[in-house]
């Protein structure tokens, strides 16, 4: 499934209204957003666990993915 985790983040950059309503919800409930993107991941057939999404940030090296992080570390 850790492909479903690389694609699904692929398709979250790719809608800006998905990220930005991921970011702030991230900011205020972390635990609520990597609810979210497994809700979001199922709804279109791409389904991943929170540790999936954990793993797959983790591995990222991009810079606005780290301060995502950063900001929203919370939960993450």
């Amino acid at each position: 499934m850790t492909s479903n985790a690389a694609e699904l983040y692929k398709r979250i950059q790719k809608n800006p209204d998905h990220t930005q309503a991921l970011f702030r919800q991230a900011l205020q409930d972390p635990q609520g957003a990597l609810e979210a993107i497994c809700d979001l991941g199922a709804s279109i057939g791409l389904p991943v666990t929170k540790e999936e999404i954990k793993e797959h940030l983790a591995s990222l090296d991009d810079e606005n993915t780290k301060q995502w992080l950063i900001k929203a570390r919370g939960g993450l």
